[in-house]
């Protein structure tokens, strides 16, 4: 075995152990919370919580309105392992980095994954405040985090990738949304590393090969996912209009705002997804 191989275990394992031995649980479902899209978190009953600087192994989450927190407790009756903020690569990380919070995951005995993130849309019909429930992406990064040696205890060396949003979930969702009246779109997802937002021509171009909605996450958090063999479901809040014919500088400050307005609709569907998987 390679030695970044026999290292990715070794640190897999030290802080799995480490988490263990804080809460002596093992959460059944996994939320990565997007910018913006923290208030989930307030749901979460008797939480137990750990700085990212705290847990072995962790990066730093430098982005805006990304807390870097870990916390774990009870939500709709399900154990839950919650990421208060993520990591990009526009942060610098590696996408080893990125996505290592994913495996330690699946190596406290998870068997879903939650993934939320802000997006641009490119699809006319979509508004600000939208939730977009992806059906599948794009990897428009120029990188994969599986490239490199493949331990199969860790997944498949090529791992199909024909359903790495689960169909199940989606239609779940579907029908969580008519009950509770809550409009969902659904829509693919095309991941660029950032930090610069795209031009008009981009974002003429990413829709014209499929894409709808656009992003600076997810996709390597996806592929690890379906690598370890989780059922992934992926919720986008729409917080700009990126309509080229019509397009404006956008504000952060501004596309946060507009994510937490949106966060009561889709912390109601998240807790009633986990609720029901």
């Amino acid at each position: 075995m390679s030695k970044k191989l026999v290292s990715m275990n070794r640190m897999i394992t030290e802080t799995c152990e480490w988490l263990q031995k804080k809460i002596n649980f093992r959460p059944e479902i996994g939320i990565i919370l997007g910018t913006g899209l923290a208030s989930i978190a307030d749901k979460i009953e008797n939480p137990v919580s750990f700085l990212y600087g705290d847990i072995p192994h962790f990066c730093a989450s430098t982005a805006p309105s990304h807390a870097g927190k870990l916390t774990i407790g009870m939500l709709g009756g399900k154990l839950v392992l919650v990421m208060e903020g993520r990591f990009h690569c526009y942060e610098g990380y590696s996408l080893d980095e990125i996505t290592f919070p994913v495996r330690v995951l699946k190596g406290l005995g998870a068997r879903t994954l939650f993934l939320t993130n802000a997006v641009g849309a490119m699809n006319p019909e979509f508004n600000k405040g939208d939730i977009v429930v992806l059906t599948d992406h794009i990897n428009f990064m120029g990188v994969n985090p599986l490239i490199g040696p493949n331990d199969e205890k860790l997944g498949p060396r090529f791992p199909d990738m024909s359903e790495p949003y689960s169909r199940r979930l989606i239609t779940l969702a579907e029908k969580i949304g008519r009950e509770k009246k809550l409009p969902l779109r659904k829509g693919v997802y095309i991941g660029v590393t950032g930090p610069n937002l795209e031009t008009r021509a981009e974002y003429r171009f990413m829709r014209m090969i499929g894409a709808d909605v656009v992003g600076m996450s997810t996709v390597p958090e996806v592929i690890v996912g379906v690598h370890a063999g989780l059922e992934i479901l992926g919720l986008s809040i729409v917080t700009d209009v990126c309509i080229p014919e019509t397009l404006a500088p956008v504000d952060i400050a501004e596309i946060i705002r507009i994510a937490q307005g949106a966060s009561p609709k889709l912390d109601s569907l998240i807790e009633e997804m986990v609720k029901a998987v």
